[in-house]
This record gives structure tokens, C-alpha cells and sequence, in this order.
């Protein structure tokens, strides 16, 4: 189907501002699913590792990056805690979430969508910011 062509549309839209990945992101993946997909090839995983680190099948995770399914807040954490990102990011993303400081998600994401930072880097970048700006409490 289309949507399949769709999804992988905006990574490769973006090959000439590769610089930064992940200005208008809000654009670029407007579906949670999308995202995750965009954050799976990021990490070069493939769709058969995420699935295993997060607990669910291969077919569940294809149908939720084709947005064919809408996965549940619990199935959420456990993509992001496998792709080392904030759950909060995907709970936004999937309208589970109001997103009340769009900076601070920006950040977020920024750093999660980095593909020169390891998922160890990305991990303490999260921590530092989050202590400074006390976990998005605050804007």
C-alpha cells in the first residue's frame, strides 16, 4: 500500500539538511508510528531487535510503524525504554500526552534522533538536561 511509501518518505526527504535531522520533525512524522520507525533506523535496528527488546511480536511492531495499529501507553514505554528514548516523546506523539512545553520536547528529541550519539550518550544527555529543567515540570 501507499502507506508504506509514505513512512519511508520524509527520512529520505531529509539526505540534504542531514545537518539537522530533526528541525521539523512534528512535520515530518506526524504519526507515532512513523516516529518509531525513525527512531528504529536511527539506531540501525532492525525491525526483529526492537521487537524482541520491547516485548512484542514482529508483526504487531510492522503494523504500528505502518500505523495500521495504535499501541497501548504500556507497549509505548517499552519501545522507548528499547530504543533508549523518553517514553514521554512517543506519549505526546501518540496523543496520550498533551505536549505543554514543545521546546522541551524538541530537545528531547533532538537528542534521542542524534545519530552521532551512542544510546549510552543520548541516555546521560537525558539525564543531565531533565535535572536542569526538572523532568519537563517546568518550562
Amino acid at each position: 500500500m501507499s502507506s508504506v511509501d509514505i513512512a519511508r518518505a520524509p527520512p529520505t526527504s531529509t539526505d540534504c539538511g542531514s545537518a539537522t535531522p530533526v528541525a521539523d520533525e512534528r512535520e515530518l512524522f506526524p504519526d507515532v508510528g512513523q516516529f518509531i520507525r525513525a527512531q528504529r533506523e536511527i539506531a540501525r535496528m532492525s525491525v526483529r531487535r526492537l521487537a524482541d527488546l520491547a516485548g512484542v511480536s514482529n508483526p504487531y511492531l510492522s503494523q504500528i510503524e505502518r500505523g495500521l495499529r495504535r499501541p497501548s501507553a504500556e507497549i509505548l514505554q517499552q519501545l522507548a525504554k528499547a530504543l533508549q528514548i523518553s517514553a514521554e516523546t512517543l506519549y505526546v506523539r501518540a496523543g496520550l500526552l498533551a505536549d505543554e512545553s514543545p521546546s522541551l520536547s524538541r530537545v528531547r528529541d533532538a537528542i534521542a534522533a542524534d545519530p552521532v550519539l551512542t544510546s549510552d550518550q543520548k541516555q546521560a544527555l537525558l539525564n543531565v538536561y531533565d535535572s536542569f529543567v526538572g523532568g519537563g515540570a517546568r518550562s
